[in-house]
């Protein structure tokens, strides 16, 4: 089995579980790839365990059978635009703090590659959301796994969003600004902001007001068909648009499209989790230390 691993800079006290990594992975014969960005970072730390590094352009689809991420959920979704399309299944080893995406906890890392190299999982398949606008800012990566995000600048005034579903006026957000967020990023940026937690097969989509001026504006769920339309209003010069961890400065009035995305991210799922114990687990549900 050929794994590839995908990770960024880490710190001294992620090593050993690093190692343990590359030594279970090579345990079990498995072809081990390294991204290049996470090579120059590993070199001469990791001992005992043959790779070989995956250069940049190189072709993933019918190459790679897994893609392994070594961080947090960050690390997972700066991957997302490396697989793109090519439907690769991906885990994640969680050595950040929540670890929703990457849910494999660092002490767990034998168990879960002895299932993974013996193919003892599911494929949670996830959407994605596009976005166009009449300049391409995110380039060929202008798709989010996640959410999209319309957010005025740190020093500025609040910023008008102008919503339309399917060219209809939907609504006008006045605040400081709004996320589109799919069911996987419902439980991120749009949950702190009071979104609802939406299931991953619910094929629906949220739109969340960030600190709306309008105390009425409430998160609306909509169906994962509809064709959403933005059109922004500041009295700064600019305001920001992200793209899942990647984010633009925009200095001049533009409409953005935002859709589904026509392909989906695999994640392994093992067999011993599953969404429910995820949410359970993550945020803490059920525990009360009153009740102890």
């Amino acid at each position: 089995m050929k794994i590839a691993i995908y990770g960024r800079q880490f710190n001294d006290t992620a090593l050993p579980y690093i190692q343990q990594v590359f030594d279970n992975l090579a345990q079990h014969q498995a072809e081990i790839y390294v991204h290049h960005q996470l090579e120059v970072h590993l070199s001469g730390r990791i001992v005992t365990t043959p790779y070989k590094i995956l250069e940049k352009g190189a072709t993933l689809k019918g190459f790679i059978d897994v893609f392994l991420t070594i961080g947090g959920d960050g690390t997972l979704l700066d991957m997302v635009s490396l697989i793109r399309d090519s439907g690769i299944p991906v885990i994640g080893i969680n050595f950040g703090r929540l670890g929703f995406l990457a849910s494999v906890n660092k002490n767990d890392i034998a168990a879960a590659i002895y299932a993974v190299v013996n193919k003892q999982f599911t494929l949670d398949s996830r959407d994605l959301l596009n976005i166009e606008s009449e300049v391409k800012i995110f380039g060929d990566d202008n798709f989010a796994l996640n959410d999209i995000t319309i957010h005025k600048r740190d020093d500025s005034a609040m910023i008008t969003t102008h919503a339309y579903l399917n060219g209809e006026i939907l609504n006008s957000y006045w605040g400081d600004g709004i996320i589109i967020s799919t069911p996987t990023g419902s439980t991120a940026y749009s949950l702190s902001c009071g979104g609802p937690i939406i299931f991953p097969q619910s094929n629906s989509v949220a739109i969340t007001p960030i600190s709306p001026h309008n105390l009425n504006v409430r998160p609306v769920i909509l169906p994962d068909n509809s064709v959403l339309t933005f059109e922004v209003e500041c009295r700064s010069a600019n305001y920001l648009v992200s793209c899942d961890s990647r984010t633009a400065v925009i200095e001049k009035s533009m409409k953005f499209k935002i859709y589904k995305a026509g392909f989906q991210l695999n994640l392994i799922r093992l067999n011993n989790e599953s969404y429910l114990t995820t949410l359970r687990n993550k945020l803490l549900w059920g525990l009360d230390v009153r009740n102890y």
